[in-house]
């Protein structure tokens, strides 16, 4: 009998994994529509999707199970995402996010350059105290690894590949910033979605006009009110067919056009364009937006969105399970470097927001479009209310857009800094 590995989790089935994790959901969710008072007043302070977050990134913390280990992320984010988006995008309201104006444009660039300074900056503090944590040699030096950071922090992981072929970060180097990567950027999620529950407390303090994103919900609501209807088993069949129908026809074709970009225009790697992940989104989301025009609109009487949702809500419990919290004490000072750097991209978007006086919708949806990418950005637009993830989705496809070309200049610029 072959000795078992000490890194290996306890529960290693991932339909154990699965069964864990919508126990899980299921408990938050039914004590979050409670009305016993301590739970009337626990969900006041801590709001459920944090939750559905947090406590999966305990287990894996605790070796319970393995985010690393488990396929269960991959499924949901290239399988229920994609049906997610769809979902979320049937009863889009275009001249709603249209009149929603140029702020969560400019909150978006904000993070992206908040992002491309972060990097150098805390070279620039950490340097002055320790330079060899900054330093390297040859594949290992940081700034290379950190490159590839930078490339997942305004894009994805297309962008964050590119970064590693570019400046040719070592194996070893880049599997640790693969663990800053995800710390500090689910660290700051976490932060987002506690955020979305003292959102009008944070408006005030910004003096933020948020009338036009309270409309848009509102407008939304309205309708879902005036075609709704007791659902039966051929209208939930008819949603989840359609959802992953469409999800088939964005694989189809994201197979086909990524490796064809790949072989035939390598130029557009620059942009990301030979990813299937990102056709995937793409054409998810197009083929959703296409169909707010037609009758399937009128699907989200029988609760497309809610469907869409617990896609979501699962979703963001794989997320949770890549989060090791302990790795922060396998390298600490790379951890600080990454720390640094996110305060950087939030201290931009913060002053930025109290100049133009963004919700904070904007902030949080802005910030995770570049950090979190499309997995990311929709979650934080839902949490706020369904019918604004489209804008989390449009943002985050612009990201893939801008990740490598601001991911480059970002690492030219840590280059420079740790000569």
């Amino acid at each position: 009998m072959e000795p078992k590995d000490l890194n290996e989790p306890l529960i290693t089935n991932d339909a154990v994994v699965l069964g864990l994790l919508f126990l899980v959901l299921a408990l938050i969710f039914k004590t979050s529509s409670s009305s016993h008072p301590f739970w009337k007043k626990f969900y006041t302070f801590i709001p459920s999707l944090l939750l559905c977050y947090f406590i999966p990134s305990i287990f894996n913390s605790m070796g319970l199970i393995s985010g690393e280990s488990s396929q269960l992320y991959f499924v949901t984010s290239r399988y229920l995402l994609p049906a997610s988006l769809v979902l979320l995008t049937l009863s889009i309201d275009l001249k709603g996010i249209l009149d929603l104006g140029y702020k969560p444009l400019v909150m978006f660039l904000a993070g992206t350059i908040g992002i491309m300074l972060g990097g150098p900056l805390a070279i620039i503090i950490v340097k002055q105290f320790n330079p060899e944590l900054v330093g390297g040699e040859g594949a290992n030096e940081v700034w290379k690894g950190l490159s590839t950071i930078a490339g997942s922090w305004i894009g994805g992981g297309a962008n964050q590949a590119a970064m590693l072929e570019v400046f040719g970060a070592s194996g070893g180097l880049y599997s640790k910033m693969i663990a800053v990567d995800i710390i500090v950027a689910n660290i700051w999620m976490a932060f987002l979605l506690f955020g979305v529950g003292k959102s009008l407390k944070i408006d005030q303090v910004f003096k933020a006009d948020s009338s036009s994103v309270e409309k848009l919900k509102q407008k939304v609501e309205n309708y879902r009110l005036s075609i709704s209807k007791i659902p039966s088993t051929s209208d939930t069949m008819l949603v989840v067919g359609i959802a992953f129908v469409v999800t088939a026809i964005g694989h189809y074709f994201a197979d086909i056009l990524g490796p064809y970009i790949e072989v035939n225009f390598p130029a557009l790697k620059t942009y990301s364009l030979n990813s299937k992940f990102f056709w995937l989104v793409v054409i998810a989301t197009a083929i959703g937006f296409f169909l707010s025009f037609t009758k399937a609109k009128k699907l989200e009487g029988v609760g497309a969105s809610r469907i869409g949702s617990v896609f979501i809500y699962l979703l963001v419990a794989t997320i949770g399970m890549k989060m090791d919290v302990m790795a922060v004490f396998h390298s600490p000072g790379l951890f600080l470097v990454g720390g640094i750097w996110m305060l950087v991209h939030i201290t931009i978007l913060l002053v930025t927001a109290k100049i133009i006086k963004a919700p904070f919708f904007f902030v949080a949806v802005g910030s995770q479009a570049n950090v979190g990418g499309a997995a990311s950005a929709p979650i934080v637009a839902a949490a706020f209310n369904p019918a604004l993830a489209p804008v989390g989705v449009l943002l985050a496809v612009l990201g893939y857009f801008l990740g490598t070309y601001g991911a480059y200049l970002c690492g030219l610029a840590m280059q420079w800094i740790s000569a």
